[in-house]
């Protein structure tokens, strides 16, 4: 399919992506810290900053790096040579520098204004096992308070694709910036599309989400334990029937079993790419969202889209956090013909 009939119009930007700006944390750790304080594996905690600086004080010596599920898609199709841009509320302080040099240094366009009152930057401790299985507790902290009068339309008119964060539908004053940028986007002819997020995500806004799959959302990210979530199945085939059609493309992750990709009546199964050993699945759903929005938007086959993602999702869970530290370019030409 050739871009400009998927995208009839010319903009300055393929995707602007709205979501938590966060510093992540990496620790890695044993599966009795995770018993320890009452940590449940592989699963995705709101905290408070209370319970961010007790958990932190107890774990053992981190890295930090600028993370955020939508923003290290935008930091993956930037690195992968598309015009990204991230809109997302940081403070004025040491984490939200970390945040917007890091963003900005990839070449991703990111213009929000850092606040000067109300929380700190939002941070993630990541807790990752020897099985390379992470539990996520956050501190969603300034990024909660993205307001619509936070949002650049201007950005979000001039754009292929929209892409919304799950996560933000937690935060009132988010989810009206979610919903001014999505009618905006869809004003100037872009398209939108949404990542699901996480399981406990959808188990707390499921009518919210089927509304947004049914009407109003082209481009749908989800991976296996989200979508069997949405509509309430233990059967992932019987997820995928429910989901068909509600969108123009569903792209669904399977982690060590691949992805699925749907559209109308079509369905292509895309297998792993092992480019090392496992080291860490942080990010491997946000940098397989960022090569399949990057091929989407230059016009590729769905199946391709894939495929890129394929290799994005490959690369970083061979390394410890969610931003690249190789080129994707180089790793896209090498296996992508």
């Amino acid at each position: 399919m050739a871009s400009d009939v998927r995208f009839p119009k010319t903009c300055s930007l393929d995707v602007v992506g709205i979501g938590n700006a966060i510093v992540d944390v990496l620790v890695q750790t044993e599966d009795a810290f995770l018993t320890q304080h009452s940590l449940q594996k592989g699963g995705m905690a709101l905290i408070d900053e209370k319970q961010a600086e007790a958990l932190y004080t107890a774990s053992g010596p981190g890295l930090e790096t600028s993370g955020g599920s939508v923003a290290n898609t935008m930091v993956g199709i930037a690195q992968l040579g598309g015009r990204a841009g991230f809109i997302g509320r940081v403070k004025n302080d040491q984490l939200g520098g970390i945040f917007s040099h890091d963003i900005r240094a990839v070449g991703a366009r990111f213009d929000t204004p850092a606040a000067t009152t109300g929380a700190t930057t939002a941070r993630c401790l990541i807790y990752v096992t020897p099985d390379a299985e992470r539990t996520m507790c956050t501190f969603l902290g300034a990024s909660t308070q993205l307001e619509p009068d936070d949002l650049d339309l201007s950005m979000v008119s001039d754009t292929k694709v929209l892409y919304l964060e799950g996560y933000l539908w937690d935060s009132p004053a988010a989810k009206r910036a979610f919903i001014a940028a999505a009618e905006a986007c869809r004003a100037a002819n872009g398209q939108v599309a949404l990542s699901l997020s996480d399981g406990f995500c959808v188990d707390r806004h499921r009518d919210s989400f089927l509304d947004l799959v049914n009407g109003h959302v082209d481009v749908l990210f989800a991976n296996e334990v989200e979508i069997k979530s949405l509509y309430q199945t233990d059967d992932f085939d019987t997820a995928l029937e429910s989901v068909r059609g509600s969108c123009s493309v569903i792209a669904i992750t399977r982690g060590s079993q691949g992805s699925v990709v749907m559209s109308g009546d079509q369905r292509w199964n895309i297998g792993i790419v092992g480019l090392g050993d496992l080291i860490d699945t942080t990010g491997a759903g946000d940098l397989y969202a960022g090569g399949f929005l990057h091929g989407y938007t230059k016009g590729e086959s769905l199946e391709r889209c894939g495929k890129l993602g394929a290799i994005c999702a490959g690369q970083i869970v061979t390394q410890l956090g969610a931003r690249p530290q190789v080129s994707l370019q180089d790793l896209v030409s090498t296996h992508l013909s």
